[in-house]
C-alpha cells in the first residue's frame, strides 16, 4: 500500500500530468482537496472507488482515512490543487505517515504562478530585467510569516514577486512593495489561473487597487509584481546569439 500525493495542477482539468492522471485512475480511495481540485480530475477514479472531500476534515481525521486504507491494502491518491512544493501542507502530513511507517510517492503538478504566467503569454524573467522570481505571500490564519521574510525585503530585489493567498492584502502589497519597484511598476492578478471564470486584471502599483476595487476577487487570486511583466526594450539572451560557445552548437554551427 501506498499513498500517492499528486499536484492536480491549477485548475484545468488537462493541465494534471500523465503520471498524476494514471495514478488517480488505479487508486481505490481518492482524498482531494475540496474546491480547489477541479471535478474532472476527481472523477478519473475508479467507479467504486472510496472519494473523499477533505476540505472540511482536521489532520487527524485525514490522517484516520489513510490509516485505514493502509489496514485495508489499499493505495490512496492523494490530491491537492498546484504543486505540492508550496502552501500544500504536504510536510506535515508525509512527517506523520513516516512516524507511521506508510510508504509514500510525490508527484508534482504544474503550480499557480506558471499558470498565471502562461495566461499572461509573459516569461517572468528577462536578461538584465530580472532573473530571479520570489514566491511568496503575507501572514495568515493558517501560517504566519517568519520575520525575514517581508515583502519590503524581497522588494529591494526588484526580483519579480509571484504573491499567493493575499489578494485580502493587496494594499500592504502595494504600501511595501511601491518604495522599490515605484508607481509604473507593472502588476498582473490573476484570479483562479486556467478554470472556466478566469479573470485577469492589469495595471501598475499606482492603480491596481482601484481595478481590483471595482472587480472582487477571492483569495485564490495571484499577485504578480515586477518590470520583466511589461518589458519589452531587453537584452536578448546570449543562449542562442552565433557567437556563444556552447556543447551543442560551435562557432561555425
Amino acid at each position: 500500500m501506498t499513498v500517492h500525493f499528486i499536484g492536480a495542477g491549477p485548475g484545468a482539468p488537462d493541465l494534471i500530468t500523465v503520471r498524476g492522471r494514471d495514478l488517480v485512475a488505479r487508486c481505490p480511495v481518492c482524498l482531494y482537496a475540496g474546491s480547489l481540485v477541479p471535478p474532472e480530475i476527481v472523477a478519473l477514479a475508479p467507479p467504486d472507488a472510496r472519494v473523499v472531500d477533505t476540505a472540511p476534515l482536521t489532520l487527524d481525521a485525514i490522517m484516520q482515512e489513510i490509516a485505514a486504507a493502509h489496514a485495508a491494502g489499499l493505495d490512496v491518491a492523494r490530491l491537492h490543487s498546484g504543486d505540492l512544493s508550496i502552501w500544500s501542507a504536504l510536510g506535515e502530513q508525509t512527517r506523520r505517515l513516516e512516524r507511521l511507517g506508510i510508504p509514500y510517492t510525490v508527484t508534482p503538478g504544474v503550480p499557480a504562478f506558471a499558470a498565471a504566467a502562461a495566461v499572461l503569454g509573459r516569461e517572468l524573467t528577462l536578461p538584465e530585467v530580472a532573473q530571479s522570481v520570489v514566491l511568496t505571500r503575507t501572514s495568515g490564519r493558517a501560517s504566519s510569516m517568519p520575520p525575514t521574510e517581508t515583502l519590503e525585503a524581497f522588494g529591494r530585489t526588484r526580483a519579480t514577486l509571484a504573491v499567493h493567498l493575499s489578494i485580502h492584502a493587496l494594499a500592504r502589497v502595494v504600501a511595501e512593495t511601491l518604495p522599490h519597484y515605484g508607481p509604473d511598476c507593472p502588476v498582473a492578478v490573476v484570479f483562479r489561473a486556467t478554470w472556466p471564470d478566469e479573470r485577469v486584471l492589469s495595471g501598475t502599483l499606482a492603480d491596481i487597487e482601484t481595478k481590483v476595487a471595482a472587480e472582487p476577487m477571492e483569495r485564490t487570486a495571484l499577485i504578480l509584481v515586477g518590470p520583466a511583466l511589461a518589458a519589452a526594450d531587453f537584452r536578448e539572451s546570449a543562449l542562442y546569439d552565433p557567437d556563444y560557445r556552447r556543447r551543442y552548437r560551435g562557432l561555425d554551427g
